[in-house]
């Protein structure tokens, strides 16, 4: 029982006791009452009826005709007159008189009256007493009638008191519940601020309650700093700030094996040529001047164009990838015209080569390197600042592709020609947490399904991911129906920006209550770091129905959002780029334990993704990640 109602109940005791009491108190106070004055009647009518009868010198007919005139005026139980010596000389009865009053309350509260006597004398002389007993059936109405009034005004006065108490507790309860609800956020990972009842005992209360949640907060902000500096540690270049060779080539490989993205993309490679000869001509600070520069001019795309990435190859190449058809040669040459403006004021001597190339991004990372080298060696055996670039394909020709490809997408969805695909994420134990769902669309009638790399940046373009995860939702709710098994499906950032995706979402949902509790929903990092409102709203409006909500490809983009806290998510899925080579990076580790520190203060669970070596994922459990999925997981699961 909650202690509410345990006050409740409390208050509710004390105020029927009250009333009880009350009305017993008054009830008897009454009797008496009533008691006493109907005994004082009976012995004041006793003297005056023996007073009138002394007055008849011991006329006995003279006095039975006083008596009986006296009894006939109704109001007396008997009256009796009794001789000198005793003996009844006259006598006169009537009928119990019926009470307006229950018959149990008569018997609970009896009035027991003694006759009132008085002597009858003629001069000096006795000639005996009378005896006179009035009915107390008028004593029983007046009680009852009085009883009623009572209970019925404290009846309303109790009635106004529990209301009163209602609400009264009802106000106490209110900061209470809020107290409660704090706790549960921030078990949730949620930091909430309450405000401050007026009551001093529940001020003190929430006051403390506010102060730690302020404190956890802030202790969670202090890991999302500490979470950065790991990062750069682990995996940025110690002079320019940019992504170390590492980590590009992870970045990158996870780039091209992700479904969202252009079917065609760039990669520009910069080269600063001769960097031994002029580290002995202009000496190191003004080479490592120069380098930042050049730096500062790569790392200038990806903090305006989203999904570029930049790196340090090595001391004198810089790597740059542009997901965009037809843009390297154009970004080559800006690059090149920037870099000829500021270069050469660190010193003469200074060349670049520049090589781009633009290739479906389905291709290999070393078709990407090798092409790009071929256009890097093309421009240094030439002086100055040079570019050189490869085309893999006209764009009238993709735009061609793409208009057919827009028509089939339209008609697969308009056919449900799709299928999921099942990749689990694994335990430490090896036990199947959830089945990773991509969907494949069947673009051509009798034809092969086709990856989402294939089809999902010509959908984003098209507007189309919402159909497209609508289907995605409703294959995994049916075969979540049939076996039984939990399955995760990937949704589009983009879709979040269509206007009623999520309540057609949450449609689909409601009316599959047992299969929603088995299913999750995957979005990109870039979901959280973009679009939060949309994410959380979504969240709000999908968990009561038991859905999962996810973050996949997650990584430094992390400490950029702030209120992750407030997603509402169940679990985080780190990118590839984060974990792989985990197991011969110690900076990595740490970049990955500062993570799992700071996100299982948030409640969530944490899996990686893509992992293909085994001591990755071996370092992984150490690191106590809750599941691993990729490569390795499918391998292992199939044996």
């Amino acid at each position: 029982m909650s202690l509410m109602r345990q006050v409740w109940l409390l208050l509710l005791g004390v105020v029927l006791l009250a009333l009880a009491g009350s009305v017993a108190v008054s009830t008897y106070s009454t009797r008496q009452l009533l008691q006493t004055q109907l005994q004082i009647k009976n012995s004041d009518n006793a003297a005056a009826l023996a007073l009138a009868l002394s007055q008849q010198h011991g006329d006995g007919e003279l006095m039975e005709l006083l008596i009986s005139a006296q009894f006939d005026t109704g109001y007396y139980q008997s009256v009796v007159w009794r001789k000198a010596d005793g003996k009844l000389a006259f006598e006169r009865q009537a009928a119990a008189q019926p009470s307006k009053a229950p018959a149990w309350f008569v018997a609970l509260l009896p009035i027991a009256v003694q006759p009132g006597v008085a002597q009858v004398s003629n001069g000096w002389n006795a000639i005996g007493s009378v005896e006179v007993l009035s009915h107390s059936a008028y004593a029983h109405d007046e009680l009852w009638r009085s009883l009623s009034r009572i209970s019925l005004l404290l009846g309303a006065l109790g009635l106004l008191a529990s209301i009163g108490a209602y609400l009264a507790l009802h106000r106490i309860r209110r900061p209470l519940d809020n107290a409660v609800a704090q706790a549960r956020a921030v078990v949730d990972g949620s930091f909430q601020i309450i405000e401050e009842p007026q009551v001093p005992e529940l001020k003190g209360l929430t006051q403390a309650m506010n102060a730690m949640v302020l404190r956890v907060k802030s202790m969670f902000e202090a890991q999302a700093d500490q979470l950065q500096v790991l990062r750069v540690q682990a995996h940025c270049d110690p002079l320019t700030g940019m992504s170390s060779r590492k980590h590009f080539l992870a970045e990158l490989e996870s780039a091209l094996t992700r479904d969202e993205g252009p079917l065609h993309a760039g990669l520009v490679l910069v080269r600063l040529r001769d960097l031994a000869g002029l580290n002995q001509r202009l000496g190191r600070p003004a080479v490592d001047q120069a380098l930042q520069t050049m730096a500062k001019a790569v790392m200038a795309y990806p903090e305006r164009v989203r999904g570029c990435l930049a790196g340090r190859l090595n001391g004198a190449d810089f790597a740059l990838w542009l997901p965009a058809p037809d843009v390297a040669a154009e970004t080559a040459q800006a690059l090149s015209d920037a870099l000829q403006a500021s270069l050469p004021a660190f010193g003469g001597g200074i060349q670049l080569a520049l090589g781009a190339v633009n290739l479906p991004r389905e291709s290999t990372v070393g078709r990407w390197f090798g092409e790009a080298d071929a256009a890097l060696a093309r421009a240094e055996n030439q002086s100055g600042f040079v570019v050189e670039s490869i085309n893999a394909g006209s764009a009238q020709q993709r735009a061609q592709g793409e208009r057919a490809w827009r028509s089939q997408i339209s008609e697969a969805l308009a056919g449900r020609r799709g299928k999921l695909l099942q990749y689990p994420v694994l335990d430490r134990e090896g036990r199947v947490l959830h089945l990773e769902c991509p969907l494949q669309l069947q673009l051509e009638e009798a034809g092969e399904f086709e990856p989402a790399t294939r089809w999902l940046p010509l959908a984003v373009r098209s507007r189309l991911t919402a159909e497209v995860d609508l289907l995605a939702v409703a294959l995994a709710l049916e075969a979540i129906a049939k076996d039984g098994l939990q399955r995760c499906v990937n949704i589009a950032p983009a879709s979040l920006l269509d206007g009623n995706f999520v309540a057609r979402l949450r449609d689909q949902v409601f009316h599959a209550p047992q299969a929603a509790r088995k299913l999750g929903l995957e979005l990109a990092e870039s979901a959280a770091v973009n679009h939060f409102d949309l994410l959380f709203e979504m969240g709000r409006q999908l968990r009561p129905l038991g859905v999962k909500l996810g973050l996949e490809h997650a990584g430094a983009g992390l400490a950029h959002v702030d209120r992750l806290y407030q997603a509402g998510l169940d679990y985080v899925k780190l990118d590839v780029s984060v974990v792989t080579g985990v197991s011969g990076d110690a900076a990595r580790a740490a970049f990955v334990r500062g993570m799992l520190v700071m996100l299982r203060s948030l409640a969530l669970k944490v899996y990686a993704e893509g992992l293909r070596d085994a001591m990755d994922v071996q370092a992984l459990w150490d690191c106590e990640l809750d599941g691993v999925t990729g490569p390795w997981a499918t391998a292992r699961l199939g044996q």
